[in-house]
């Protein structure tokens, strides 16, 4: 009796115990199921949140600057205000000037009323004080300084309104269609006609990027002036922040909203993304980083495998000189979707064109294709001048001959 007495005692205990061993592991699995449970609905309001504000702007695009291929665009031809986005075009015009021998990075500037009166970002210039090319420069590049820059456009035009001339006339140069400008700053309170649209300013950029000396500069976080007394900090948040970034300006007032024109290179292939009219600074650069995201992730460049036999020479019908071959007019690489297979090669020369003929006509092009698709077309052009015939050419040839 006490043995069993003993052996159901033993047993009720190792049945409590089973039983509270089993309570045990229901309660860890009810909790990890419940946390597992709410996990899911955290994310999707992470997600939620995140989503509330999805980066906006009137206008943007993104552009290969290595063939001037548009990757993406959006409302890219709109006249917008570009606010301090406007000075890449006083950049670009500095750095023609430097690199003309016009002006030099040495030379001393000494400043003028008209720029000291400049609001906005400046440096702070006093009316006399001198200041070199290279030192203004460099903040006009790093803290878009309206001071510096009015400066640099009154040295090279004599004058602002003719550095604002010489803007305008180069917007013709380079074939836009959709700029205007009414200063070198895009100070916009008191101007009505100063204008420019995404697209123009990607293919600006395009021409700044071609010029070393700005990328030591539009790189650079902090730097300073006047023996370290006046600092320099970047505008562009992506200098600090994003891989391969090269550049270039931003820009913000309350007509422009918030602009940025951000460069960068991955891979050997350069691509600028241009937003205007930002509802916030931070949306500019995330809508920015989502572009240049986009162009990396999905494009690159290929080499021209180009077969020079078949590039055949193009008669000139009345011309001094009978026949020209046709170089390739732009590069030597086309931009592709990634993974895109193989390509073919169709070439269309013209057979012949009428004198004169100048440097840079187009004589035919080169269709690079994926199966059916068009992936490029690249131009073949003249790299010479030939001259019409005349009667006193045609005498003085006879005359040679005989």
């Amino acid at each position: 009796m006490c043995i069993i007495t003993k052996y159901w005692y033993e047993n009720k205990i190792a049945v409590i115990l089973f039983i509270g061993d089993i309570m045990k592991k229901c309660i860890i699995f009810i909790l990890s199921l419940a946390l597992f449970a709410s996990m899911p609905v955290r994310s999707c309001y992470a997600l939620e949140k995140k989503n509330e504000n999805p980066a906006k702007a009137k206008s943007s695009i993104l552009m290969c600057m290595d063939t001037g291929d548009i990757i993406k665009e959006d409302n890219a031809y709109e006249h917008l205000s570009p606010a301090s986005v406007t000075k890449i075009m006083s950049i670009l015009l500095i750095m023609e000037a430097i690199d003309s021998g016009k002006i030099k990075l040495d030379d001393m500037v000494a400043a003028s009323e008209n720029a000291v009166s400049k609001g906005g970002s400046q440096i702070w210039l006093e009316v006399g004080e001198k200041m070199s090319v290279n030192d203004l420069l460099k903040a006009v590049i790093i803290a878009s300084a309206n001071d510096a820059c009015t400066l640099l456009s009154e040295y090279i035009a004599g004058s602002a309104d003719g550095f604002v001339k010489m803007m305008n006339d180069k917007v013709k140069q380079l074939g836009l269609k959709n700029s205007h400008f009414e200063n070198c700053t895009g100070l916009d309170d008191d101007i009505t006609n100063h204008y420019s649209c995404a697209y123009d300013l990607a293919v600006i950029a395009s021409e700044v990027m071609k010029y070393d000396l700005v990328t030591k500069y539009s790189t650079v976080w902090l730097d300073s002036l006047r023996n370290g007394k006046t600092e320099l900090n970047n505008t562009n948040k992506l200098v600090n922040t994003y891989d391969g970034i090269t550049g270039l300006k931003t820009g913000t007032t309350s007509n422009a909203g918030f602009c940025l024109c951000a460069t960068a290179c991955r891979d050997n292939m350069n691509l600028v993304s241009v937003v205007l009219g930002g509802e916030t600074s931070e949306q500019r650069f995330q809508l920015s980083r989502e572009l240049l995201d986009f162009g990396f992730a999905n494009y690159q460049l290929k080499k021209l495998d180009i077969d020079k036999k078949k590039i055949t020479p193009v008669k000139v019908k009345n011309g001094v000189i009978k026949s020209v071959v046709p170089v390739i007019g732009s590069g030597t690489r086309f931009l592709v979707k990634k993974n895109s297979g193989e390509f073919e090669y169709e070439y269309k020369i013209k057979k012949d064109v009428e004198a004169p003929v100048r440097i840079g006509d187009t004589l035919g092009e080169v269709i690079v294709k994926s199966g059916d698709k068009v992936m490029s077309k690249i131009p073949l052009k003249s790299e010479m001048n030939v001259e019409k015939t005349s009667f006193s050419y045609i005498f003085i040839n006879i005359l040679q001959n005989i």
